[in-house]
């Protein structure tokens, strides 16, 4: 009986990985076919970015990346104009259905884009991996707290209770929406390394059936601005005692020829997960 159980879970185990492989498989040829040209940066890099909630493993002396972003947009720097990548990368701490210290990313950057045009690439790759006519709803951060949660950020902004509430309330609220939603232009104190155009963040979070697939910048390209987000955040997490990252000075030093860009990150594993109906990302990787 044991033995019978296992070649049924084998079986079901090769399908979704021929599945996995088909869908990434898609993804290459639909970057492809738009021009964009395929890169690989390293994996152990010595400066992550400074977010205050990500944490990069250690590695040899250096940091495996949560996100190839900084290398993507020095590449940028030096004249590249529509690439894209995707690879391993890393985060410690992170376990559940929807989250593995280890997991599959897809970035893709363009030069004098803005997160308008990233937007239409996401309608397009979702349509073209789905073959079919998926609903995509834009719906603004404000609108989304004001309707859901029942207070404005932008009038009495608190971090701790944006995140609790994104999670506790807009999510799901997203998940009874169906489709896909892009919800999008976020509170200034919530720009991460976006820029921000009067009181909003040209930034969004796509989701599909209330999972977060993918987060999306128009790029802040300003050397002076992006040192004070890295300062704060730094200063926010010697605060609670995290590892103190090295600035990633020749990033710093070529951000500013960027001019204009827009990037985002996709997790690969999500949007497979979503894409076949399975209920963990677990189940559409391999844990060997």
């Amino acid at each position: 009986m044991k033995a019978g159980f296992q070649s049924i879970w084998l079986n079901i185990l090769k399908d979704i990985l021929r599945k996995r492989a088909e869908i990434i498989r898609r993804i290459r040829s639909f970057f492809d076919m738009r021009s964009f040209v395929e890169v690989e940066t390293p994996v152990r890099i010595q400066s992550p970015a400074a977010e205050e909630f990500i944490e990069c493993p250690e590695c040899a002396g250096k940091f495996l990346r949560a996100s190839p972003e900084l290398q993507m947009k020095k590449l940028l720097a030096r004249g590249m104009e529509k690439i894209y990548q995707i690879g391993p990368c890393f985060r410690e701490g992170e376990f559940g259905s929807r989250h593995n210290p280890e997991f599959t990313m897809l970035e893709w950057y363009r030069s004098g884009a803005t997160y308008d045009d990233i937007a239409c690439d996401m309608k397009n790759l979702i349509s073209f991996l789905s073959e079919q006519k998926d609903k995509f709803v834009d719906l603004p951060v404000r609108e989304a707290y004001c309707r859901f949660a029942s207070w404005d950020p932008w009038v009495e902004w608190d971090r701790d209770r944006f995140d609790f509430d994104m999670a506790s309330k807009i999510e799901p609220a997203l998940k009874n929406m169906g489709g896909c939603v892009f919800l999008k232009d976020y509170p200034a104190q919530a720009a991460s390394l976006s820029l921000v155009n009067g009181d909003h963040a040209e930034r969004w979070e796509f989701y599909m059936d209330g999972i977060e697939i993918a987060n999306c910048f128009t790029e802040l390209c300003d050397s002076k601005e992006q040192r004070r987000r890295f300062e704060a955040s730094r200063s926010a997490r010697n605060d609670m005692g995290q590892a103190d990252y090295p600035f990633d000075e020749d990033f710093l030093a070529v951000v500013d020829s960027i001019k204009s860009a827009a990037g985002v990150a996709l997790g690969v594993d999500r949007l497979i997960m979503v894409l076949l109906g399975a209920s963990s990302i677990h189940d559409v990787r391999s844990q060997e």
